[in-house]
């Protein structure tokens, strides 16, 4: 999803009341010709739903903002190794957790699970309890190197279809 869209979805999101569309093109940073663009084509990608004369957010659209919306870096995933061995990695969004849990070593993955850090995270700072104890399940299994990535992975996109997102 571009920045202008999220934007757009965004400011939709946040509205508490009808506006019109010069108002909300100004609070998005667009022409009005633009955000009727940015607008169509979230309603066309599944993200907006026609609401009378105007559009508003759908539960895609609400899970698409969750995924995409930053942190602030003390709260973020920083992603260790080891007990004092940091990677360097921080993610702020759901979409940079999933694309680091990507590349990031199964060894860095084992060590997170295991100690319930990937549950703590999303369900405190993401606040999304069901996420966490859906990750929780893969722990119970007991996954380990390629097969917890793809299970996280799996269990990550099938919430968010967070690869659609990029």
């Amino acid at each position: 999803m571009k920045q202008e869209q999220f934007e757009v979805l965004k400011a939709i999101n946040d509205a508490t009341s009808r506006m019109d569309l010069n108002a909300f093109a100004q609070k998005v940073n667009l022409s009005p010709d633009q955000a009727i663009r940015q607008i169509q084509e979230l309603a066309r990608e599944g993200f907006l739903q026609k609401v009378g004369s105007g559009y508003g957010i759908n539960e895609k659209g609400k899970l698409a903002l969750k995924a995409l919306s930053p942190v602030s870096y003390e709260m973020g995933f920083h992603f260790y190794l080891d007990i004092d061995k940091p990677l360097g990695l921080t993610t702020l969004t759901l979409k940079e957790f999933y694309n680091q849990v990507k590349q990031v070593y199964s060894d860095s993955l084992e060590f997170h699970l295991y100690r319930g850090d990937f549950e703590k995270w999303i369900s405190d700072v993401l606040k999304d309890p069901q996420l966490a104890s859906t990750i929780t399940e893969a722990k119970i299994r007991m996954l380990r190197g390629e097969i917890l990535r793809k299970e996280l992975l799996k269990v990550i996109d099938a919430k968010y279809n967070v690869e659609e997102l990029t």
